[in-house]
């Protein structure tokens, strides 16, 4: 294998990563701050893929669906915590359990009803569908790269809201203590919801954001769920730089095992999760309890 293919496929690891980054961090919000379980949020990127394509298709603009679908996703995540999500806060985890999976069976029926049960794919935007050419019998795709950027982009800004600012100030005091914050007079219960509702957000602009590259199909979040778990629990409960880690580390194992060790590639992962849990039970960057 020469450099430009090992390049290239350090390029897929990454940008894989960085797409598991930004639906997984949504995730470690939640269930770090929140300590919610949220089964459904491999629907929520499924449902993220599907508006896209749909909203695209009546539009034409790519640019407007992922407005449109962005705005439906995080209106649908203010509204299921104000009727279901608050209420599960401070429960036991089956409650929770049973409450995210009940919202899968109905999101994923919504679904069929609205869009039906076809595969469908979504055309990226003119000026970002064409190849950067490598070699003689090798090209990139230019929407792949674009993908990366954006992701990068949208990390950067991830970390300065919660490094940075007064609400990341919040929601950092209430993973800490949560009672202790309230007490203090700051409305906890407030960023609760809009954290709930970010998360729920990211989670659909994954699949957004990937259904170009991909095919929108039913289902499609379930892997996507199963692998954001992987990164919650490989970078620390809570740790959204632990889940940059973790995301990064899964995307290049995935990508690379694939390429040399593809009759075990899909297990490698779980390997590398097993082996950093001896190392660090808590996680890369978690806290000891």
């Amino acid at each position: 294998m020469d450099a430009i293919t090992i390049a290239v496929q350090l390029l897929n690891g990454v940008q894989y990563g960085l797409v598991l980054f930004l639906v997984a961090s949504g995730l470690t919000l939640v269930f770090g701050i929140l300590g919610v379980i949220n089964l459904a949020h491999g629907a929520f990127y499924m449902l993220g893929a599907y508006l896209a394509w749909w909203i695209a298709s009546y539009t034409g603009s790519f640019a407007l669906a992922l407005l449109g679908a962005l705005s439906i996703s995080f209106v649908l995540g203010l509204l299921l915590e104000e009727v279901f999500v608050k209420r599960m806060i401070g429960r036991d985890h089956l409650a929770q359990v049973l409450l995210s999976f009940g919202l899968i069976l109905v999101i994923d029926e919504a679904r069929q009803i609205l869009f039906g049960k076809d595969v469908h794919s979504v055309t990226p935007p003119e000026w970002l569908n064409g190849s950067i050419q490598l070699t003689a019998i090798l090209s990139y795709p230019v929407y792949r790269l674009a993908l990366c950027l954006v992701c990068i982009l949208l990390a950067a800004l991830i970390f300065y809201v919660i490094q940075r600012t007064r609400l990341g100030m919040i929601i950092r005091a209430g993973a800490e203590n949560r009672n202790m914050t309230r007490a203090l007079g700051i409305p906890f219960d407030t960023v609760n919801r809009f954290v709930f509702a970010g998360g729920i957000a990211l989670a659909a602009l994954g699949g957004m954001l990937v259904a170009p590259i991909s095919t929108v199909f039913p289902g499609m979040g379930d892997g996507m769920l199963i692998l954001s778990f992987v990164v919650v629990v490989l970078g620390g409960i809570g740790s959204v730089t632990g889940a940059a880690l973790g995301a990064l580390m899964i995307g290049l194992t995935d990508t690379f095992g694939k390429v040399f060790f593809p009759q075990v590639s899909s297990i490698l992962i779980y390997v590398l999760m097993a082996g950093v849990l001896l190392w660090r039970p808590n996680g890369l960057m978690g806290k000891a309890p």
